[in-house]
């Protein structure tokens, strides 16, 4: 973080006398003291420490302490309450405890150690937490560690990237808003992609700045780098943040234009082989050497990335999914992002960071191209305006939790928008901005919080009240003692950052589990979407039987499960119980697979419990092609599959693959049912008589 941290070389423009208190040259730290070996030893750590405490020369006194205070407070305030969530979506925690058992597991992504189908995302966020695994064994808190690691990192990049050009102060603004926004609260404490793919968008921006600042194609290729990291960690949304970053790069960097685009070619070039060499490697491969990519319907990563998590979440037309094509989760239009669903996520500062970011580009107006601050707006600025848009239209599955994008480019804007308004405090062109932003906020803030009134109804008021007192002093500041006016601030902080901080602290407070979930306190609700990366569910409607609801998501208990008591849903994994455990586990070496189910979720529930692979058949909606019937058939005739999980089926299916469905038939005519623990298999082991039928066969308990 001390390289993080560090400031700029130089910056342009006319006020950069202005500036100078904020950006310092690296300073060449002298050599720690060295008398003799054990002496040099305990010199030099100390030394360390020192210079980790006070920071880089030129920074305020203050500035390090309390840059580490707010990492710190952020990792024990994502640490609280942490297991109660259990395994969160347990579809990602499955193909983690998959890849700390197998390392061809791990390297595709696989659902199950068998490697019979992948997640229906590139592998990158399982990747973390499978080694957590294998460090830490499997546990909640083993798979949900890298989360927060992830948000305090996010944190403190964040405050480095805006401390460059915007002091100290704005940093920890940032950092801190960033820490208490609602929907950043939720994901830094989930096991979906978003965590790493929020960091490492956020590590792009801050290389964008700094290959800015020193004009070099090396820093801009570091970008790539990033941006390739986030490809493989979700795929195409890692590149709604490029054609901005780029043009910040090509407006701004000092050297003359033929050379600037020749730069962010190297950029380009440098994602395509950061995120390139995964994907070659999994088209190259046979199919008979790797498992299916799960998501497509022709086992292609490409046609996955295009296709059902590409142009089919902005068309609505994503095959295989499921409860049918167009929009999910709220209306489309400008309005999504602040509605009942996504509002209270997001949507606090929004409007601030919106205004903030065409005030601060107004003051920027006349400086020159090479300004530093003006190309900070234009990073943020263009990492917000498109996330936001494509966010607000895209017609196909979408969930609030997505949002989590937006979290680092509202905090960067507001703190530095707000800085730079401060900075003019004393003038019209300062004190209205500011006035205006804290007016909206507050304003908002009594909207949102309004939404909900029966958690903590008298909050909205006091947010409200703070806002317009703010506000007015803002607009009075020439009439107020001087020392008043910090006053007014801090109140004005306290106005916007009180809403979020309460729905976090109830964020917090919450279990979250399944694959739908939402920031803030139960009341909030929302109709439930498809899952992380998977198909769309209309509101009320709970695949494979009943259960009961819990924060964000559907989960089943043991037995629960619809056809005779599957093991789970598509929205959430329910555990099974020890009986279920006992006898998948018995015998399981003989196995490649001790059980298989329809849909990840249904697996995954099945593999948490009892470690070992259970095969998903049709990936996540049980719309995939895999395995077919034929293929299942031969499983079985090996004696490599021992159980068949009934249940499982989705219906409303939007094209896709009908082969599950085939499958389930065929192993209903076919073989023994057998109640276990409450629910309902088939034992592939053991056929029925010549003759006889499901109907007719007698169900035997064990």
């Amino acid at each position: 973080m001390t390289e993080l941290a560090t400031a700029p070389a130089s910056t342009t423009g006319p006020d950069q006398t202005a500036l100078s208190s904020i950006a310092t040259p690296t300073p060449t730290l002298p050599s720690a003291p060295a008398t003799g070996t054990g002496h040099a030893n305990g010199g030099r750590a100390a030394y360390a420490l020192r210079r980790i405490w006070r920071g880089p020369d030129g920074d305020p006194s203050w500035a390090r302490p309390a840059l580490l205070g707010l990492l710190a407070a952020t990792a024990v305030f994502y640490l609280w309450n942490l297991t109660s969530s259990g395994y969160a979506n347990s579809f990602y925690s499955a193909a983690a405890q998959a890849g700390s058992d197998s390392w061809k597991a791990f390297f595709f992504g696989s659902s199950d150690a068998a490697n019979s189908i992948t997640v229906d995302k590139p592998p990158a966020s399982l990747w973390f937490m499978a080694l957590s695994v294998r460090i830490f064994g499997l546990s909640s808190f083993a798979i949900l560690l890298p989360e927060v690691l992830m948000g305090v990192a996010t944190v403190g990049v964040v405050y480095a990237t805006v401390k460059r050009q915007f002091g100290a102060a704005a940093g920890l603004l940032a950092g801190t808003i960033l820490a208490l926004t609602p929907v950043a609260v939720l994901m830094f404490r989930f096991n979906n992609p978003d965590a790493l793919l929020v960091l490492a968008m956020a590590l792009a921006a801050w290389g964008t700045v700094r290959s800015i600042e020193e004009s070099s194609p090396r820093w801009f290729a570091l970008v790539g780098v990033f941006i390739g990291l986030a490809f493989l960690t979700k795929t195409l949304q890692a590149f709604l943040v490029v054609p901005g970053f780029a043009l910040a790069y090509l407006v701004a960097a000092r050297p003359p234009l033929l050379r600037r685009i020749w730069h962010t070619i190297i950029g380009g070039l440098a994602i395509v082989v950061s995120a390139g060499w995964w994907v070659a490697i999994v088209e190259m491969l046979p199919a008979s050497m790797r498992p299916y990519v799960g998501g497509s319907q022709t086992n292609s990563f490409l046609e996955l990335t295009f296709g059902y998590n590409g142009l089919g979440r902005i068309n609505g037309e994503e095959t295989g999914s499921v409860g049918g094509a167009g929009p999910r989760s709220g209306q489309v239009g400008l309005a999504r992002l602040f509605d009942s669903e996504n509002g209270g996520q997001i949507s606090w500062l929004l409007p601030a960071a919106l205004i903030l970011l065409l005030v601060g580009l107004a003051y920027r107006a006349r400086m020159p191209r090479t300004d530093a601050r003006r190309a900070a707006y234009l990073v943020w600025g263009s990492w917000l305006v498109v996330t936001t848009l494509v966010f607000s239209f895209m017609a196909g599955i979408y969930h609030a939790y997505y949002t989590v994008a937006l979290a680092p480019a509202i905090a960067a804007l507001v703190a530095m928008g707000g800085a730079e308004a401060w900075e003019r405090r004393d003038r019209w062109t300062g004190s209205v901005p500011l006035a205006a932003v804290t007016l909206v906020t507050g304003v908002w803030g009594f909207v949102l919080l309004s939404r909900v009134t029966s958690w903590n109804g008298w909050l909205r008021v006091v947010v409200l009240a703070l806002g317009l007192a703010a506000a007015a002093g803002f607009l009075l500041a020439n009439r107020l003692h001087a020392k008043a006016v910090p006053a007014v601030l801090g109140v004005a902080l306290v106005a916007g950052l009180l809403g979020p901080a309460a729905y976090s602290v109830a964020t917090v407070a919450t279990a979250h589990t399944g694959s739908i979930v939402l920031a803030g306190p139960a009341t909030v609700g929302g109709g439930m979407g498809g899952p992380g990366g998977g198909g769309g569910m209309p509101p009320g409607a709970v695949p494979g039987g009943t259960g009961t609801t819990t924060r964000g998501g559907a989960q089943g208990g043991p037995g629960a499960g619809g056809q005779g008591g599957g093991p789970g849903g598509l929205l959430n994994a329910a555990l099974p119980s020890t009986a279920v455990v006992q006898a998948l586990s018995a015998d399981a070496s003989s196995y490649t697979w001790v059980a298989a189910a329809v849909g990840s979720q249904n697996a995954a529930g099945l593999q948490l419990g009892t470690q070992l692979p259970v095969m998903a058949i049709g990936g996540f909606n049980g719309s995939d092609p895999s395995p077919t019937l034929a293929q299942f058939q031969a499983y079985v005739a090996a004696k490599q599959i021992h159980y068949f999980a009934a249940g499982g089926g989705f219906g409303q299916q939007n094209g896709g693959s009908r082969e599950s469905s085939s499958i389930a038939s065929w192993v209903s005519a076919n073989f023994t049912p057998v109640t276990i623990g409450g629910s309902t298999f088939y034992d592939l082991t053991q056929p029925l008589s010549a003759g006889a039928s499901t109907s007719g066969a007698a169900t035997r308990t064990a």
